[in-house]
């Protein structure tokens, strides 16, 4: 409670039957968060609790779910936080950018209901400076991005760029999902194999 009222103090001064409880009632009834887990949404986005119902809550899960977000994929206590978007001003534009890149709209659907975390990330920070690198950089197929959009969760710097090298280096290729996904531990040993295995065949064709 310390840390959301620090964030929002506001919450002070508000009546809890006309200002929260149709906030709850929106999360338990019309997301359907299971009541042990509405703690966790709170938490991990107390916006939530300063947010419009009318206003912003409810239209916004209106576009989630004409998204895909529905079934199995219904937002969880993780994705509520999507919630607070605006439709227009953030999650349009998101959805506009992806197609930009030549997906369709199905695909791109199917895209951020598999990693709802692209509708968080900033198109000036994070989106478009991964799209470039992965383009220009890594000579990349956009394809590869719609059977991994991972991608844009990993950091650029601390990730993307130095394992890239590493296998620009060594003159060696990885598919996105193996380059990014395992431990730096993982990563390092398939580099030292790969390496080796090369030595061995430039070794072979000497010996031929």
């Amino acid at each position: 409670m310390g840390r959301v009222l620090d964030m929002l103090p506001e919450l002070l001064t508000f009546d809890p039957h006309n200002d929260l409880y149709p906030i709850f009632d929106f999360l338990l009834n019309e997301v359907e968060i299971p009541y042990t887990n509405v703690k966790k949404s709170i938490l991990r986005c107390p916006r939530l609790l300063v947010s419009s119902v009318e206003l912003q809550l409810r239209p916004a899960l209106c576009f989630l779910r004409e998204l895909g977000f529905v079934g199995p994929h219904s937002l969880t206590c993780q994705s509520t936080l999507l919630l607070v978007s605006s439709v227009e001003g953030t999650l349009l534009p998101k959805i506009e950018f992806l197609k930009g890149l030549g997906f369709t709209h199905v695909e791109v659907k199917n895209m951020v209901v598999r990693s709802p975390g692209l509708l968080t990330f900033s198109i000036e920070n994070n989106l478009g400076p991964k799209v470039k690198y992965f383009l220009e950089e890594m000579n990349g197929d956009v394809v590869e991005l719609k059977g991994f959009p991972q991608y844009f969760s990993f950091s650029l710097e601390r990730r993307i760029k130095p394992r890239h090298r590493m296998l620009v280096e060594n003159e060696l290729h990885l598919p996105l999902r193996q380059m990014l996904k395992v431990s730096d531990g993982r990563f390092e040993s398939w580099l030292f194999e790969m390496r080796l295995r090369k030595l061995e065949g430039m070794e072979l064709e000497g010996v031929e």
